[in-house]
């Protein structure tokens, strides 16, 4: 039986893309101060994990709903189970937008809204390949999962949720990355450094704000300051953004200079693709003196955090030739005076690298330093072979679509593909589409996903059939 994959998909377009706006216009951002017992991390997530499982209940799937924290839709029969893993949460949407990110536009075949790319808009293009097999009555001899989390921008609660209440899959994959098959994926840890409160130089740092979550680069950075020089402090600083990649403004209100800059927002898994605005600040202000923990805080970020994701100024900067360097995001920065300030750096390791090592190099350097360190939880590296049937069939399903001979890849990225021995992140964005997750004006091709589609419909059919 021969089928035109993409023919299908193509004819189930406008209808995908009619589902996906609905998603997307749900503003599903992790908010646990409005969490309730049915909507543990807030109305947001809880929203969109009800609409996604209410698509599938409309188009005949049998759906399950686990405390407002996860559920999957379910589909076909068999001993084995392979699972595919959504999230619908999203990164808050942060400054920066031409469109409001929560009313998907079209322009130019591009999609723009907040989830677009991450992970909305894969996950509707995987659920639309489950739906093409379905609707087309393909005969199965596998039962599939298509499991949807809630939490997978921070610490993956819905996902654990469900995985402690449901027997484990066989395997799967998830729609969260890029083609053509992620089966290797870094280890993941992040380390809080907490400073004390105090000024004493000329110049005093009453605040210090920059970055919305551990895994984004910081787009946005601000602070005040209290300062006698605050004229030629502005001038100085207009010449720095000047000559970096960053804007920036400074103003005076009531006494207090305000200084605001802005860089480039990016996922941490490549901390290189954007321009720290938090680091670039610290960069600035360095040359200014500010005494007691004050200084800390800015030294320690401008000196070793800035322009160093490879850890090179700790002296621990490391590289596995398959899992490549291991990498950090210097995330959230906040720090008040009189009540102290707290960095969060977020650690992507490759196998030969471990969380201790990290932690020793971290100790080495704020030793002299009034600072106390805190380690958050680990996930270690994950690795499929690339000889596992499963790398091996999704391979072939997308060079053949595609034309082309790639082999898998190892990334930053943490997916919810690792969560099972027998799992890799397949899709959606192919190697020459822009990686806009978690920056402003995220967006994705139209015929991204409808190529993606049809990739998906396939790759399933081969391994459940």
């Amino acid at each position: 039986m021969s089928i035109d994959w993409k023919k299908e998909a193509e004819n189930r377009k406008d209808e995908m893309l009619a589902d996906l706006k609905t998603m997307l216009e749900i503003e599903s951002v992790r908010d646990e101060s409005k969490g309730t017992p049915e909507a543990p991390l807030g109305p947001g997530p809880k929203e969109a994990l009800d609409k996604f499982l209410e698509i599938g209940k409309r188009d005949g799937f049998e759906t399950l709903e686990l405390d407002g924290l996860a559920g999957h839709i379910e589909f076909g029969e068999g001993d084995e189970t392979m699972a595919m893993l959504a999230h619908v949460d999203v990164m808050p949407a942060g400054k920066g937008w031409n469109t409001d990110p929560f009313k998907p536009v079209i322009k130019d075949g591009n999609l723009y809204a907040r989830g677009a790319q991450d992970d909305k808009g894969p996950g509707m293009a995987c659920y639309y390949g489950l739906k093409i097999i379905k609707e087309l009555g393909l005969p199965v001899s596998k039962k599939v999962h298509f499991i949807l989390g809630t939490d997978e921008e921070s610490q993956w609660r819905g996902m654990t949720h469900y995985f402690e209440k449901m027997p484990q899959p066989d395997f799967g994959f998830s729609p969260d990355a890029f083609f053509p098959v992620i089966n290797g994926e870094k280890g993941n840890v992040s380390f809080f450094l907490n400073f004390e409160g105090s000024n004493g130089g000329d110049v005093e740092l009453l605040s210090f704000e920059s970055g919305l979550r551990e895994n984004m680069v910081p787009r946005d950075c601000e602070v005040k300051l209290n300062a006698k020089n605050s004229e030629e402090i502005i001038e100085a600083f207009d010449a720095y953004v000047a000559g970096h990649p960053v804007v920036g403004t400074a103003f005076m209100e009531n006494g207090t200079l305000f200084l605001h800059m802005i860089g480039k927002a990016a996922h941490a898994q490549e901390p290189r693709k954007g321009e720290n605005a938090g680091t670039y600040m610290a960069d600035f202000l360095k040359r200014f003196n500010f005494g007691g923990d004050a200084e800390n805080f800015v030294k320690f970020t401008a000196e070793y955090l800035h322009k160093d994701s490879r850890m090179k100024n700790f002296g621990i900067d490391f590289t596995d030739d398959v899992m490549g360097d291991l990498t950090m995001n210097a995330g959230i920065f906040s720090f008040e005076a009189g009540k102290g300030g707290k960095i969060t750096l977020n650690f992507r390791f490759p196998k030969g690298m471990d969380e201790k090592t990290i932690e020793a190099g971290l100790e080495k350097v704020v030793a002299p330093m009034n600072v106390s360190l805190e380690q958050g939880s680990v996930m270690v590296p994950h690795y499929v072979s690339p000889d596992d049937p499963l790398v091996s069939t999704l391979l072939d399903v997308y060079n053949r679509q595609m034309g082309t001979k790639e082999t898998g890849k190892v990334v930053g990225g943490g997916t919810y593909g690792r969560l099972m021995e027998r799992g890799v992140a397949f899709g959606a964005m192919f190697p020459d589409t822009p990686d806009t997750m978690h920056q402003a004006n995220e967006y994705v091709p139209v015929d991204v996903l409808v190529n993606a589609c049809a990739i998906y419909a396939e790759a399933i059919y081969e391994l459940i059939k």
